[in-house]
């Protein structure tokens, strides 16, 4: 099965992604270091495997995620779709912080900034790293705190970018549910990025996000699907939402593990194709920072999972029923 290379259309546009996307995040160098050729390398992997979409920020090592998806795609001479975000800027600084990513650029520090020329900032200065004339998908970027300045500043600048074919779709990317609500309800996004709130250990976004995205003709991309690492290694120490997880949430990720394990499913592959259960779900994305890692999440992905095996873990309260 090539599950992940099947297409999907971003709802209100002509774009088609591939149902399983790059997350750039590691390229940035997300808490280990990569080389430029190892990010190209990763890059090259998921064209050459049928994988079209490609996810950054400027957030993202300071600009060097952006900087290395362009050269790596640029290379190719594949079509791709990217996206990208907005609701930080890269100002210049003389204090370098590398606490998160380690290849983060030490001149550059990323600061909120919701203004209308910020978002215009933002999108060009995001072509620059990129090496493109226009960006396919532009998300609002963690807007939790800045929910008015999301709906009535950033919102309307990207609504005209839009008209003006400079980005192709608008989104937001999150992972806070109320504010995904109100924004969306807000606004006429095409597509919705939430991390976390759609995993094995949480799926608080089938409550009301999804219903609304529904309604509303959004598309729906899903991230976080391992909650940080929680529901790749269920063990003393492992992260839930970049956070030291809490004893009761390990007992259960290791429930699950051994619940699947028993019915010859990897946690893995069960946490990577989780959200294609509900009818809202257009695509997964993942990060990898080598092409073993990103292989190795293909093959999770495509892996079949009988439908019984969903069914069960509901019956037995280790997730809740899926909310068709």
């Amino acid at each position: 099965m090539n599950r992940h290379r099947e297409l999907r259309n971003v709802n209100g546009t002509q774009l088609e992604i591939s149902r399983l996307g790059l997350g750039t995040a590691p390229l940035g160098g997300l808490f280990t270091s990569v080389t430029d050729e190892a990010a190209t390398e990763v890059v090259t992997t998921a064209l050459n495997e049928g994988i079209n979409l490609f996810d950054t920020a400027p957030l993202y090592g300071h600009g060097r995620s952006e900087i290395r998806l362009g050269r790596a795609l640029s290379l190719s001479g594949k079509p791709f779709v990217i996206s990208t975000k907005v609701g930080r800027v890269l100002d210049p600084t003389d204090v370098a912080d590398t606490s998160r990513f380690a290849d983060a650029n030490p001149t550059l520090a990323p600061i909120y900034d919701w203004t209308p020329t910020g978002i215009k900032r933002s999108i060009h200065e995001s072509l620059e790293r990129l090496g493109i004339d226009h960006i396919d998908i532009a998300f609002m970027h963690d807007a939790q705190d800045y929910v008015k300045e999301a709906i009535h500043s950033a919102y309307p600048v990207l609504d005209e970018l839009r008209d003006q074919g400079v980005i192709k779709a608008v989104g937001i990317g999150i992972d806070f549910c109320a504010q995904a609500v109100e924004i969306i309800s807000s606004t006429d996004l095409n597509i919705a990025l939430i991390a976390g709130r759609y995993t094995l250990l949480d799926q608080e976004a089938q409550d009301q996000v999804f219903p609304l995205a529904l309604k509303k003709n959004v598309s729906i991309m899903i991230g976080g699907v391992y909650n940080s690492g929680i529901l790749v290694n269920p063990v003393a120490g492992a992260t839930y939402n970049y956070l030291p997880a809490a004893t009761d949430l390990i007992e259960k990720a290791v429930k699950i593990k051994v619940f699947l394990a028993e019915r010859g499913v990897s946690l893995t592959a069960a946490a990577i194709q989780f959200p294609l259960r509900h009818k809202a779900v257009t695509t997964v994305l993942t990060g990898s920072r080598s092409s073993q890692e990103l292989k190795s999440n293909i093959a999770d992905f495509n892996f079949e999972i009988p439908e019984n095996v969903w069914d069960e873990l509901e019956t037995s309260g280790l997730i809740a029923p899926l909310r068709r």
